[in-house]
């Protein structure tokens, strides 16, 4: 049996500003009418999932956002086969209500509903909403036991729990989501740099999505993962990477895009959201959160994307991907500057090349090195 090929997702830009926080032209937009275009021309040239982006408020260069779930559901409605990962906030959602939107979406899509657990970095959403800001590791405490609710509330008939954060009693939805042959329920996905997050991913998630990283980042967090996995006695999560794609013609022609985006960054927007996520990273106990080693450059990407290094040719690019899915990288999550076009040249320039790469790779029962890796 070959190793499975590579996943691709890509960030929605349902959060005006686009995905970099820089005065550079994009051509994308926030509204319906582009993302509906968008999807349709997402599923044709590659790419499995989209992820619709959390924000409550403006914040940073990001003025105005659509809701991520109601956005999905959308989306999910003007596609065939796209998976649409919805992101959200415990805290501020409970997971009975959750459950239910997800079974609602889940039928009405065919079975292609998903969800992005996001345990928070925003203070100011919580605070503005009244809603308590919880320390940062409480905040993922809290994440676990939603992620736990939520499977059992959407694979078993009745719910009881008795949590720290929830409780639901007797409870019982009607209908379950979909059970089809890829998985039992939407798939539950996740986020998180820090030990907290790396730990719950093992114990209780599907996916764990890691902010842009080198080589050697992915190894590292991938070896925690697994071990929290091991400990916990379950198969480990699937990895996703974030990343910034520039693909163009010459390296050249993509290195200059680079620094055009840096150089029009949006100082006073990136040095906001810095502030404001390396506060939240420095309240870890180990000091390992999310962004804390991130400078200005990595900040103009607000996800880190660029340190993943898609930036070059087709050819360059596609090596990228097939070193880092040899490593255990089960799906790239990628933002763009100019979606429409650029989404079309991966499809045609880029994705070819990884299929021809990737059929070279080894067994992935051979491969012991690198983590066990799921279809």
């Amino acid at each position: 049996m070959s190793a499975a090929p590579a996943k691709f997702a890509y960030w929605v830009p349902n959060v005006s500003g686009g995905l970099v926080t820089s005065k550079i032209e994009q051509r994308t937009d926030w509204g319906y009418e582009y993302n509906r275009e968008l999807a349709v021309l997402a599923e044709n040239n590659g790419f499995e999932y989209a992820l619709s982006q959390v924000r409550y408020m403006a914040s940073y260069g990001a003025e105005f956002q659509h809701e991520s779930t109601g956005f999905s559901l959308a989306l999910l409605l003007a596609t065939e086969r796209l998976k649409v990962i919805a992101a959200v906030h415990p805290g501020l959602w409970h997971p009975g209500v959750l459950a239910k939107f997800g079974a609602t979406a889940d039928h009405l899509s065919g079975g292609r509903f998903a969800v992005n657990v996001v345990s928070g970095w925003f203070k100011g959403e919580f605070t503005a909403l009244g809603e308590p800001w919880l320390e940062h590791d409480e905040r993922y405490r809290r994440s676990e036991e939603f992620i736990r609710a939520l499977r059992q509330i959407w694979t078993e008939d009745r719910t009881e729990l008795a949590g720290d954060f929830y409780r639901l009693r007797d409870f019982s939805l009607k209908p379950k989501p979909l059970n089809t042959p890829e998985r039992p329920h939407p798939e539950i996905f996740q986020g998180g740099n820090s030990t907290a997050a790396r730990a719950m991913a093992g114990r209780v998630s599907d996916w764990y999505f890691s902010n842009g990283k080198d080589f050697d980042g992915v190894v590292e967090q991938l070896a925690d993962v697994r071990a929290a996995a091991d400990l916990a006695g379950r198969t480990p999560p699937k990895f996703g990477l974030n990343g910034f794609l520039i693909a163009r013609d010459t390296e050249a022609e993509a290195r200059d895009t680079l620094r055009e985006i840096v150089a029009k960054a949006d100082t006073e927007a990136v040095e906001g959201f810095g502030a404001a996520v390396k506060q939240a990273g420095r309240s870890t106990a180990d000091q390992k959160g999310m962004w804390q080693d991130s400078g200005f450059e990595d900040l103009v990407q607000y996800n880190d994307g660029f340190r993943t290094g898609l930036i070059g040719t087709p050819e360059q690019i596609a090596e990228r991907i097939v070193a880092y899915r040899r490593l255990g990288v089960d799906l790239f999550l990628l933002g763009f500057l100019h979606y429409h076009e650029e989404v079309r040249y991966f499809g045609e320039r880029v994705l070819p090349l990884v299929r021809e790469l990737e059929a070279g790779l080894p067994d992935p029962e051979t491969r012991s090195e690198s983590p066990a890796l799921h279809a």
